[in-house]
């Protein structure tokens, strides 16, 4: 054997070894080309295509420009998640947004005259005036028990009468107790008690807002009881019945003043009252937002009752859509057995009342519907 036919063999296998051992990126062309090895099987072939690569023609690997775009807009779509994700975040940290949120800014186009209506003139023993100046700087008449004299500073509670919750009759005379809407358990019990007209009631000069300004007029007047020296100042509770009690959950939904509310019979939108009670059940519909409680429950900050009777007449089916529409923990719901729309509020008054006078700051007197089982429950 010849040395030269000795040393091709060694020849031929250096070659061999030297072009498996070849690096791509040795060649300039292909890293300005190509990202990463070139592809090796069809398997990794459709996965770049998947991924959203383009493949070279000229070298079977993923193309460094499309590689390029591909982290870009990857980039971009993981910023606007994390964008979302925060706004998730801080929309679940914000508070709901309130009722009194929503009317800033508000002007409504539903209004009405002052009714007109002599003040009523209650026994000066049970009720004196203690008008008060709403936010238009108009005083409206307003009626409260007069001073015990014992030195004491005592719980109160604003009552809003139902019909035309603007205006004030006879409100102190005490009816049968299947329909006494005095709220005089409340009185005789012990509790300091007011009944405010409301904007466009009465002998006012201001126009009636039918569930908007009123609730206003319900604060300005709770304020004004709160400055009384024989009124605790910590323990003023909200109540109202019918339209009233509708009224008592929208004044609920705008700011957390009062102790506690309870609410009586409202409803969840105002277009379901007949137009004798409110005159535009085809309004836009933010002027039906704005009057309708079902819509701002989730903000309500102060302990709210939301109370009905379960018989027939009554706004049960109000009561339980309401309840059903909110997860607020400040929200209670109280559907009365045996009792109906008017006779739920002597059932609820005589358990209630002694409560409320015993109660201390910042305590929220329970109610449990069991306590009012049976049709003649006393």
């Amino acid at each position: 054997m010849t040395i030269a036919r000795a040393i091709a063999p060694l020849a031929l296998a250096a070659t061999m070894l030297g072009c498996a051992k070849r690096d791509p990126f040795d060649d300039p062309a292909y890293a300005a080309e190509c990202h990463g090895p070139p592809i090796h099987s069809v398997e990794e072939r459709q996965k770049a295509y998947e991924s959203g690569y383009s493949v070279s023609a000229r070298y079977d690997c993923i193309e460094k420009k499309s590689w390029e775009e591909v982290q870009r807009a990857n980039a971009m779509v993981a910023d606007m998640v994390a964008k979302a994700e925060q706004e998730a975040k801080s929309a679940r940290e914000r508070p709901p947004r309130s009722l009194a949120d929503e009317r800033q800014g508000f002007h409504t186009t539903i209004h009405a005259p002052a009714s007109g209506m002599p003040l009523p003139k209650p026994p000066a023993d049970l009720f004196v005036r203690a008008d008060y100046v709403n936010a238009d700087g108009r005083t409206l008449a307003a009626f409260v028990t007069p001073d015990p004299r014992d030195g004491l500073r005592h719980a109160a509670l604003v009552w809003i009468t139902g019909g035309d919750s603007n205006s004030l009759d006879d409100f102190w005379t005490p009816g049968i107790p299947d329909g006494d809407q005095s709220a005089s358990a409340y009185r005789k019990a012990g509790l300091i008690l007011m009944f405010p007209t409301l904007r466009g009631g009465n002998t006012d000069s201001g126009q009636k807002e039918f569930f908007l300004g009123e609730t206003d007029d319900i604060h300005a007047a709770a304020n004004r009881l709160s400055k009384l020296p024989y009124v605790d100042p910590a323990r003023i509770f909200l109540a109202g019945h019918s339209t009233g009690g509708t009224l008592a959950l929208l004044t609920a939904e705008t700011g957390g003043r009062f102790a506690a509310v309870y609410a009586f019979g409202p409803v969840r939108h105002v277009e379901d009252y007949p137009a004798s009670i409110f005159p535009a059940p085809s309004a836009d519909s933010r002027e039906l937002r704005v009057r309708s409680p079902v819509y701002w429950l989730d903000a309500i900050s102060t302990p709210t009752w939301l109370i009905e009777g379960a018989e027939i007449p009554s706004n049960a089916d109000d009561l339980r859509l309401l309840c059903g529409d909110s997860k607020n923990p400040l929200l209670h719901c109280l559907p009365v057995a045996g009792a109906n729309h008017f006779s739920v509020l002597d059932r609820v008054g005589r358990v209630l009342a002694p409560r409320l006078v015993a109660s201390t700051p910042g305590e929220t007197p329970p109610l449990a519907a069991d306590e009012f089982k049976g049709a003649d429950a006393r």
